[in-house]
């Protein structure tokens, strides 16, 4: 088992460090997931006999990283699902662009179709059947010579928006050659990052925020 970062844990939830590149669940690479890193993580932890029980309840992109979260009980992952579908869980995520910005700070609404057999999204206008509005808080947190950090709060949780929000500001993320990079980063990772995740505790009246720094 690889070195998982754990973050923070209790009895219903288990919050872990997604490196770039390594899926969240298992994938028809064959690859070892996070999935199963954070299972063999529980079990010897805690000393469990048989199948540990993790519910998935969010992915990220397998080129991004950051904070993810599992549930480690059936009502936890009942209500985190829920938590997500409501939209009460925080996000803010960190993105190095290649370009440049003129703006500072911005709300940018786009609408969005996702082209499931090439698994690539496009920005089309609302009346397009099917669209769905995305909504993204940005600003700039450091320029450098060509490059441009973002934070990126998504309003919305609509596929690959992130992605598409800092190719239309004019500065795609950093090895995102499927929204606008002109090259690969030599590990196929793009550079965005969830540096925080806040949820809603599934038992208690609380919130449980985590932060990771980002690796860019």
């Amino acid at each position: 088992m690889s070195g998982l970062k754990v973050l923070y844990v209790d009895n219903h939830l288990l919050m872990v460090l997604k490196p770039a590149c390594l899926p969240i669940v298992p994938d028809s690479s064959g690859d070892e997931s996070l999935l199963d890193q954070a299972r063999a993580w529980v079990k010897k932890e805690y000393s469990k006999p048989g199948n540990v029980f993790l519910g998935v309840v969010h992915r990220l992109d397998r080129p991004v990283s950051g904070v993810v979260c599992f549930a480690r009980t059936s009502k936890a992952a009942s209500r985190l699902s829920e938590a997500w579908r409501s939209n009460t869980v925080f996000k803010t995520y960190q993105g190095l662009g290649v370009g440049d910005v003129l703006e500072d700070s911005g709300h940018l609404t786009q609408w969005l179709i996702k082209d499931r057999e090439r698994n690539v999204v496009r920005v089309v206008t609302a009346e397009t059947t099917g669209a769905k509005k995305a909504e993204t808080k940005w600003k700039i947190l450091r320029r450098e010579k060509g490059k441009v950090l973002f934070e990126l709060i998504p309003v919305t949780g609509r596929a690959h928006q992130l992605r598409l929000a800092a190719a239309t500001l004019g500065a795609p993320l950093e090895g995102d050659i499927k929204y606008g990079a002109t090259k690969a980063l030599p590990d196929r990772s793009i550079a965005l990052h969830t540096g925080e995740l806040e949820v809603p505790h599934p038992t208690k009246d609380d919130r449980v925020a985590v932060k990771a720094v980002a690796p860019f």
